[in-house]
């Protein structure tokens, strides 16, 4: 297997994980990545989930990767991210039927024949489950650390700590959770929790990780997604978007790598 770039590079490469589908997760990681980028960081994003790849639609990526003389795919660059997805070799209304090892040959090629330039940071959006794709992301990227992302409902939770138990297996670290559609704000300011409360919080105090932020439910947000123009683009002050600020602050200022890589320290 080849070494990719990040085996040994300084990027932080952050694995957006869940225990289950219809989290959130993509649009959570489309925005996150985004939000760092708006700190002024080099941001990279994988989309990682093989089979439902949304990143691209949801970042507005309409110009495909170039390929240099040298048969290196070069990522396009959307609202400050470089984004490599399925969705660019793959019509978005076809299914993607491979086995294992292709899927695992498919990631490895992003990883190790993309032109990422220097990243302060790789968000990938992992796909849902515990399955042959995170398996294979767990042995490429082994100084991964992992987000983890659930909604309120103690359901959600339990599933989401799935995710948890599978980066405790394969040795990764979970730096913490994201609470996604904590909360409907109505127009007069009235707090509705749509899906319960505290799921989140419940979570992250069971994996002894903090919780990072918690992002109301908001349909700019879906809509945002379906076109193209991530929240924070659209709509920067508002509650949701700065609930992603938040998130990413603490992520890129607050809370640091458990695992440093100095290139100085080589084993030989």
């Amino acid at each position: 297997m080849s070494e990719h770039p990040f085996a040994r590079s300084s990027t932080r490469v952050l694995a957006v994980a869940s225990g289950k589908g219809g989290v959130g997760k993509s649009s959570i990681t489309a925005n996150l990545a985004v939000a760092l980028a708006r700190r002024g960081r080099r941001v990279g994003a994988l989309d990682a989930d093989v089979w439902g790849f949304s990143l691209r639609r949801m970042l507005g990526a309409t110009e495909p990767p170039t390929v240099t003389a040298e048969d290196r795919i070069v990522p396009p660059e959307v609202h400050g991210v470089r984004l490599i997805s399925m969705g660019f070799f793959a019509p978005e209304d076809q299914a993607v039927i491979w086995r294992g090892p292709m899927l695992h040959k498919a990631l490895e090629q992003f990883l190790t024949q993309v032109d990422w330039g220097e990243l302060d940071w790789l968000v990938v959006d992992m796909p849902p489950g515990t399955g042959d794709v995170s398996l294979s992301m767990s042995q490429f990227l082994p100084r991964a650390e992992v987000l983890v992302v659930t909604t309120p409902q103690p359901a959600a939770q339990s599933v989401a700590q799935r995710a948890a138990a599978m980066a405790a297996k394969v040795e990764l670290d979970v730096v913490g959770v994201v609470e996604n559609m904590s909360f409907f704000r109505g127009d007069d300011g009235t707090v509705y929790e749509l899906f319960g409360h505290g799921g989140g919080r419940e979570l992250a105090e069971r994996l002894g990780v903090p919780l990072l932020g918690r992002v109301p439910l908001v349909p700019a947000l879906r809509e945002g997604a379906d076109v193209g123009v991530p929240i924070v683009v659209s709509d920067p002050e508002g509650e949701a978007a700065q609930a992603f600020a938040v998130i990413a602050r603490r992520l890129d200022a607050e809370i640091a790598p458990r695992r440093i890589y100095k290139p100085e320290l080589r084993i030989t």
